[in-house]
């Protein structure tokens, strides 16, 4: 069989390219694995009860292997890597939900804010064990994404599994335009209110404007709050921009490689931008990666106390490697380290002051049902 051959010659290749000490002392072992690959694809193609889609087949091998390393590896195919972008350009369709795998189940990092999910109730840490009654144990989470992805109008039934809730809870969502507002702010009780939703291109110019906006609107501010609850992350360049705007040198965060001498360290520049004032920084369990970056650089040089509750744990760097045939492998390169040594990855960023959200009516920036935010409001006020 044709591709059998050609699956065989492309992972020889491998081996003599990438023979090493280690591939030296495995060789039989691995020549007895390509041989079981290739029996185990020619069984399917000749024996499976329905044709099989050999390319498909393939595809879904390889994303097996990379989500065997970790959540965050994944194989994209020329369409996912061609609309890898879509959510840096600030609107695109779909439910709203930034999510992981864990234990075989599709994991919410966070509903994006005013989304169709957010709307209708998902909430940070939820589980979904089911699309339109089907499964999510066992899928990918490209299969599972595309599962969720239709038609702007188009509706979707999801199952989902939510700590400290006895069953189930079913919600049909309208999947609909979303559009990322990425930084908001306001005055409350001369306390300056940042709402930063994403770490997108422009987040660090449009935060150091609104800083800016809100000390020339009151110049008798007392404080600052930087709310990076339900914040997935996004571009490290971000992180790193505002993590310096607040601090007055030292180091923001490192990353480090399978080398031990692939060590990348980003550092402070000399200049405060919030003139030392006191910052308290809003975080939940969908604050993550980027977020996390922030909120524990600034944590561990002292500049910001951290109220709410523990962060996702997101501390991973992944490469975009393009492949022949238009499609990339998204690829964990490296972790992220906080100024302590301390590293985010599956471990997250412990509050100062912990404060669990109200279970009754709880919503971000409302008012009275916003009991963390309220919290962080009087400690300024003092």
């Amino acid at each position: 069989m044709n591709i059998i051959k050609f699956i065989k010659l492309i992972l020889l290749f491998f081996l003599i390219v990438t023979s090493n000490a280690y591939a030296k002392n495995n060789i039989s072992l691995l020549y007895e694995k390509l041989d079981l690959f290739s029996d185990v694809l020619e069984k399917i193609n000749n024996e499976y009860v329905n044709e099989v889609d050999q390319s498909e087949a393939i595809d879904s091998a390889i994303n097996g292997m990379l989500q065997s390393l970790d959540p965050y590896s994944s194989y994209m195919n020329p369409e996912s890597f061609k609309n890898m972008n879509i959510e840096t350009k600030g609107e695109f369709g779909g439910l709203g939900i930034e999510i992981t795998m864990e234990s075989g189940f599709v994991k919410v990092i966070t509903p994006i804010e005013d989304s169709p999910a957010d709307k209708i109730g998902i909430k940070a840490g939820d589980y979904i064990i089911k699309i339109n009654d089907k499964q999510v144990k066992g899928l990918t989470l490209m299969q599972a994404v595309n599962l969720m992805r239709g038609k702007i109008g188009t509706s979707i039934n999801i199952t989902v599994r939510r700590v400290d809730v006895d069953e189930d809870l079913k919600f049909t969502i309208k999947r609909d335009k979303i559009k990322v507002r990425e930084v908001s702010s306001s005055i409350k009780e001369n306390v300056g209110y940042i709402r930063l939703r994403a770490f997108n291109e422009q987040s660090g110019d449009q935060l150091l404007k609104k800083i800016k906006d809100l000390s020339k609107e009151n110049k008798n501010l007392t404080g600052y709050i930087l709310d990076l609850r339900n914040n997935p992350g996004g571009l490290l360049s971000q992180a790193i921009k505002i993590s310096d705007a607040f601090l007055d040198g030292g180091e923001i965060v490192s990353t480090r490689g399978r080398d031990k001498n692939d060590i990348k360290i980003y550092t402070a520049r000399k200049g405060d931008v919030s003139n030392g004032k006191p910052i308290i920084i809003l975080i939940n369990r969908g604050s993550a990666s980027a977020s996390e970056i922030v909120a524990g650089a600034l944590k561990d040089h002292k500049r910001a106390i951290l109220l709410g509750e523990k962060s996702f744990g997101k501390g991973s760097v992944q490469t975009i490697i393009p492949l022949k045939g238009n499609g990339a492998l998204r690829l964990t390169t490296a972790k992220y380290y906080l100024p302590s040594g301390n590293s985010i990855s599956e471990i997250g960023v412990e509050p100062d002051i912990a404060v669990k959200e109200n279970k009754e009516n709880f919503k971000i920036n409302d008012g009275k049902n916003d009991n963390q935010l309220e919290y962080a409001l009087n400690l300024l006020k003092k």
